[in-house]
């Protein structure tokens, strides 16, 4: 039952998930706000956000970093783990940043040593990830 990236049906099993994963912490932390939009995906541009430890749909008020990338590199970033996408896509200007640089940082430096327990989860996404 794999669900195509961002879609509904991805987002409502990733909620189930996350939610049954409990308090594992998240990537840089619970004080970081970052509102992502993913381009050029199958159900066109998606605007998704990091806050309060919990990555979903929508942009949230107040978050310093706003950052645009292909969809693409959001899967390798959110569903495979690895954050190496991120500055690859980055230096080649794919990853357009616009505000406080330094979060995007402290995700980056977060992921690149999960928890076991972040393993976990990030494995359980990419099972009902198509």
């Amino acid at each position: 039952m794999p669900y195509p990236f961002l879609s509904d049906e991805w987002f409502s099993a990733a909620k189930v998930i996350r939610e049954e994963a409990g308090d594992i912490g998240p990537p840089g932390g619970n004080d970081i706000k970052l509102n992502v939009t993913v381009v050029e995906g199958p159900m066109g541009d998606t605007d998704v956000h990091l806050a309060d430890g919990v990555f979903d749909r929508g942009h949230v008020e107040g978050a310093p970093t706003k950052a645009t990338v292909p969809y693409d590199v959001a899967r390798q970033l959110f569903v495979d783990g690895n954050p190496q996408a991120a500055m690859q896509a980055f230096m080649s200007g794919q990853l357009r940043i616009e505000g406080d640089i330094s979060k995007i940082m402290a995700v980056q430096g977060a992921a690149m040593s999960p928890s076991p327990e972040q393993r976990q989860l990030q494995e359980r996404l990419r099972e009902i990830t198509a």
